[in-house]
């Protein structure tokens, strides 16, 4: 079968392309930038790559007709535009409007629990979505989950963040509200079940694991899991602007998600039936359990997939090819080159860069520079990376994103996603047995130039410090 697999560079596109693979389906991935979509070399013959913007109507034409099911994995809650749910809408009405002309038999929807009648915005866009997606000439088949748990997962990250950082915790009181978490193995065997499957079509279902906690409880039991000790207390004062400023501080979120996340997380999200666990024969893992296989996966350095790897986990607003080209005019730059002594190891270290491995020299200044970026409302430097030694182009590396990536041609381009009054970009390249590191600075007006001025003296130490540590 041809499967149309949209959001295919999302948190949950990444994990289900190689099951629906695996089950020897041809997948034809829909992605907004496809400079940012690795293939796999395993996959290259089970996938065609095609470039769609569901905002843009005249780019869905992309979209071949001879299509036999649909997964439809987009949203944009944490999104920077506070319009998101207008263009989740406008999204879902481009979709239809192009499927309605294929022969795509059944579309497949991840959506949220909704069981209240006062809901959030982000819900109430979700349900939205849904709506206008059961307008189709297509079956249509709804999934609808709470908070998934898994190694890469926001709402894992936060508990994560939260559990590890604060010994002691005056939360608000949604800390008390209840929800049903799922595993992301169980979300994705729910999702590869569906397909075509006939017992799924036109019909809504929750899906859900077996516990019913409050946040808090699960807070707890990641303590436990980890064998942490933590007291947490809610207060009835804490506003949801609040609220959010304090996910926002603390862990590696956005302050946008962060406050979607706010809005959602005060609304009870519990299954109404599970009659879909017989339909297909899944039974869902235990919370702890569902903790206990994703710590296994970040220990193990085996996390396929992070919601930071979203662009909208930062500040990029555009496709990654028009910043490829590194500029030259009009920019400042702090060019060094060295002699490679051993270039496995160059290689190496260069793409183990960021994260918990740091940036090899004055550790110190660039943390220091990510809690001024998150001050002002920038990214910080928090989101780490996914993986400890492999990164591919759309890859969020601390406050960087990148934008190429060539092991083969030992060749990485990164762009700043801190908040600064220009654009900076970090280049390393090995040309023979000489690394050539470069960081490009393009100025926005006077204060763009005092910056660069002022920061000046800290890159003689810091770059060269840098470089040096990458030969040797």
């Amino acid at each position: 079968m041809k499967i149309l697999l949209t959001g295919a560079t999302g948190y949950i596109g990444k994990r289900l392309l190689p099951i629906l693979i695996a089950q020897g389906h041809d997948i034809v991935c829909c992605v907004r930038d496809i400079n940012r979509f690795f293939v796999p070399i395993q996959y290259k013959d089970k996938i065609t790559v095609v470039e769609v913007d569901f905002l843009k109507k005249e780019t869905l034409s992309t979209i071949p007709v001879d299509i036999d099911a649909v997964y439809y994995l987009i949203h944009s809650m944490s999104s920077s535009a506070d319009n998101y749910d207008q263009l989740e809408k406008t999204s879902a009405e481009n979709f239809v409007s192009r499927i309605n002309q294929t022969k795509a038999q059944q579309v497949i929807y991840l959506s949220g629990i909704i069981n209240d009648n006062s809901l959030s915005k982000h819900l109430s866009s979700r349900k939205k979505v849904e709506e206008i997606l059961n307008t189709g000439t297509y079956a249509m088949t709804t999934l609808r989950a709470g908070i998934i748990v898994g190694s890469g997962s926001a709402s894992f990250e936060i508990i994560r963040d939260l559990i590890n950082k604060l010994p002691i915790m005056i939360t608000p009181k949604w800390l008390n509200t209840r929800c049903q978490p799922i595993a992301i193995s169980d979300v994705l065997e729910f999702l590869s079940k569906s397909l075509l499957n006939p017992s799924t079509y036109d019909q809504s279902f929750d899906i859900g694991g077996p516990d019913i906690l409050t946040y808090k409880e699960m807070l707890l039991a990641f303590a436990k899991a980890k064998k942490l000790k933590r007291w947490i207390f809610t207060v009835p004062v804490m506003t949801p602007k609040l609220s959010s400023y304090w996910l926002y501080f603390v862990t590696s979120t956005s302050y946008k998600l962060a406050s979607a996340l706010v809005s959602s997380m005060k609304v009870e999200v519990v299954c109404n039936d599970t009659r879909i666990n017989d339909l297909l024969h899944v039974k869902p893992m235990p919370y702890e359990e569902a903790l206990s296989k994703a710590l296994i996966k970040i220990e193990a350095n085996n996390v396929v997939s992070s919601w930071k790897d979203s662009l909208v986990s930062g500040r990029f607003k555009t496709n990654i090819s028009t910043y490829l080209n590194v500029p030259e005019k009009d920019c400042f730059f702090d060019r060094r080159h060295k002699e490679i002594i051993d270039k496995n190891y160059t290689i190496n270290q260069i793409w183990s860069i960021g994260g918990e491995t740091g940036w090899y020299y004055g550790d110190w200044l660039w943390d220091l520079r990510g809690f001024i970026d998150k001050l002002y409302g920038g990214v910080g430097s928090r989101r780490g990376r996914t993986n400890k030694h492999e990164i591919h182009a759309g890859d969020a590396l601390d406050f960087w994103r990148v934008l190429y990536a060539n092991k083969e041609e030992g060749k990485l381009i990164l762009f700043a996603e801190m908040k600064l009054p220009g654009e900076a970009w970090l280049e390393f390249k090995i040309i023979g047995n000489t690394l050539y590191q470069s960081a490009t600075f393009k100025p926005r007006g006077v204060w763009g130039k005092l910056y660069w001025y002022a920061v000046l003296p800290f890159h003689g130490f810091i770059f060269e410090g840098m470089l040096k540590k990458l030969i040797k």
